[in-house]
């Protein structure tokens, strides 16, 4: 089974930025298409950000401009960074593998907090 660790994240006024990053236990990562997601408290798990195989990515709308999702096969890493950060992105923030229609491929990590509060 796949390992997920997720770090980077912490509290930052408005406006400040974050550079999340995951570490993905696989020497294959390069297959994979891989997302970030977030679960704001009382509200259900949500993706925000995914790259193909091929560094194809897509944003949910409200972080369209602001985040960015990277990734280097080679460190089996996958990146997030989150700049203008608002109160709103306030949430746990995990990675995982994409399946188009599926749920997540591996289970989840602990994930990162991140906080944005003045």
């Amino acid at each position: 089974q796949v390992q997920l660790v997720e770090s980077g994240g912490g509290l930052v006024q408005p406006g400040g930025s974050l550079r999340l990053s995951c570490v993905v236990s696989t020497s294959i990562l390069s297959i994979y298409a891989m997302g970030w997601y977030r679960q704001a408290p009382g509200k259900e798990r949500e993706s925000v950000a995914n790259i193909s195989t091929g560094d194809t990515t897509t944003y949910v709308d409200s972080v369209k401009g602001r985040f960015t999702i990277s990734r280097d096969n080679a460190k089996r890493m996958v990146y997030l960074q989150m700049n203008n950060l608002k109160p709103e992105d306030t949430a746990v923030y995990y990675c995982n593998g994409v399946r188009a229609g599926l749920g997540p491929r591996w289970n989840w990590g602990q994930g990162t907090q991140v906080t944005v509060s003045s």
